[in-house]
């Protein structure tokens, strides 16, 4: 019989050493032991994810590179002690014979044995399966396992396999998010100081604590594991998609960064919304590489009637050189400089600065993260047309 090839989770490297290492003793730990398929597992919150399987893995429809649910697994129960390591006849066991998983991946025989971080704790089980009974299956299999399952920890506890294997977790949460469309969005309100009229609102994603803590997270992952356009084609469409509720005298911006204004699809996305109701603030997650390239794709959009906003005005020379390339119609004021701005002189210069500089080139200003009364008075005194923070309106849902 033709053997089934060894395969690996998505986000090692062919070449990477750990990876080939770890899948020798797989097959080691299979052709010693007589099982059909080997593999060896890690945890994340409440899923397993099989790392690296060799053997049988097709016919046993073993779940590799695949997040499962932990709660559902031997596994779990093994390390609770509800369940021994060693299960020679796992369709009679009065456990295992009623699992999903015995059904699903086929399990007629198990032996499983934790492997541990260099702390002690536990990151996942090697384990190994046949379709049939296997009464060979004994204490001497679970020692041997033990043996193997150390030599796994020194190249699964790697800093370079810890890396694949964050990479690869990331990209599986986002990829997750994409396909629920579980991305909803907030709306802080934009106000204009002199009046504390909100003439704005700026649609901000949120996501589910379990996904990830906070936005920033969710789209640095998303971009480091090739999904940030996406992710952030998504949020725009979630944002659009409340556009008919915002009052007709307030305008909505939504986020996007340049390499996402690059893509034909967001630029559509956007087109199809056009008006001077819209605001693309090009947020800096990314950095620019050609913005003659950048300013190419904005065009049709400006034409269009959508105005461009740029944020973190002076924080440095990125945000000025950003402001002079882009010649947007809104320039956001950095939260660090409005930050105490009421008691910081050199703040307060350079804010002044800014405002003259919007003044004379035509552009309205915005002050981000207003969180106090003395911040609001102060960016009144110095001019500044508009602002956005906590002490004038938290995010929430559209009424």
């Amino acid at each position: 019989m033709l053997e089934a090839p060894i395969k690996n989770a998505h986000g090692w490297h062919p070449e990477d050493p750990d990876r080939v290492e770890v899948e020798r003793l797989l097959d080691l730990v299979r052709r010693h032991l007589g099982v059909e398929v080997a593999w060896v597992s890690t945890f994340t919150a409440d899923q397993q994810t099989i790392s690296a399987a060799t053997g049988e893995i097709e016919a046993m429809n073993i779940p590799v590179g695949r997040g499962t649910d932990l709660s559902g697994s031997y596994c779990v129960r093994v390390l609770a002690g509800t369940l021994p390591p060693v299960v020679e006849d796992a369709r009679r066991h009065l456990t295992t014979r009623d699992l999903a998983v015995t059904q699903d991946l086929r399990i007629g025989s198990y032996a499983g044995v934790p492997w541990r971080r260099p702390d002690g704790t536990v990151a996942g089980m090697l384990c190994c399966v046949s379709r049939h009974r296997d009464p060979a299956l004994d204490t001497q299999t679970l020692k041997y396992l033990g043996l193997i399952a150390d030599l796994i920890a020194v190249h699964l506890g790697s800093p370079l396999a810890q890396h694949h294997h964050a990479a690869t977790s990331a990209r599986r949460t986002v990829q997750a998010v994409l396909n629920a469309e579980a991305v909803h969005m907030v709306f802080q309100p934009v106000v204009r100081l002199h009046d504390r009229q909100t003439i704005g609102l700026e649609a901000l994603a949120r996501f589910e604590p379990a996904a990830f803590t906070g936005p920033d997270k969710a789209f640095a992952a998303a971009a480091r594991s090739g999904l940030g356009v996406p992710l952030e084609l998504l949020a725009v469409r979630q944002a659009l998609r409340r556009l008919p509720d915002v009052p007709a005298d307030r305008w909505l911006a939504v986020n996007l960064s340049a390499e996402a204004l690059l893509d034909g699809q967001v630029r559509d996305t956007l087109l199809a919304h056009a008006g001077r109701h819209l605001t693309v603030e090009v947020t800096e997650h990314t950095r620019v590489a050609d913005y003659a390239e950048l300013l190419t794709a904005l065009d049709p959009l400006r034409q269009a009637g959508i105005r461009l906003s740029v944020d973190d005005a002076g924080a440095g020379y990125a945000g000025l050189h950003h402001i002079l390339r882009l010649q947007p119609d809104l320039i956001k004021l950095d939260i660090n400089l409005v930050r105490d701005i009421d008691t910081d002189a050199a703040k307060a210069a350079l804010a002044r600065s800014l405002t003259d500089f919007a003044r004379r080139t035509g552009v309205d200003l915005i002050a981000e993260g207003i969180e106090t009364a003395a911040e609001l008075d102060r960016l009144t005194d110095l001019g500044v047309t508009y602002g956005q923070g906590y002490h004038l309106g938290r995010p929430g849902r559209l009424a």
